[in-house]
């Protein structure tokens, strides 16, 4: 069982009040973690990676074990905290701005 954090907006969307656990067949990647999120929940397929690419919108961040993730390649497996469900993978809502 994988344990995901979402940001609140995704949380609101998904009706969902805390952590999510999802059920990953198979090696414990990136993939496989956001394709059973969004099997589990519908409404957020499109929300965390584009609907036709699948690849990571713009404003969206992935973190685990205190390392982001983002632009690591989608099937490199998951920290063995994350598989074992001692650390959460993070989904976060990124900033961007200036002064």
């Amino acid at each position: 069982m994988i344990r995901v954090a979402l940001p609140a907006h995704l949380r609101t969307l998904a009706g969902v009040a805390g952590m999510v656990d999802v059920e990953v067949d198979g090696v414990a990647t990136q993939r496989s973690v956001l394709d059973a999120l969004e099997a589990r929940y519908p409404v957020l397929r499109g929300a965390i990676r584009d609907h036709t690419t699948q690849e990571r919108r713009q404003f969206v961040r992935y973190f685990a074990c205190e390392e982001d993730l983002s632009h690591e390649p989608p099937d490199l497996p998951l920290p063995d905290a994350v598989v074992n469900g001692v650390e959460p993978f993070f989904v976060v809502g990124a900033m961007s701005g200036g002064a």
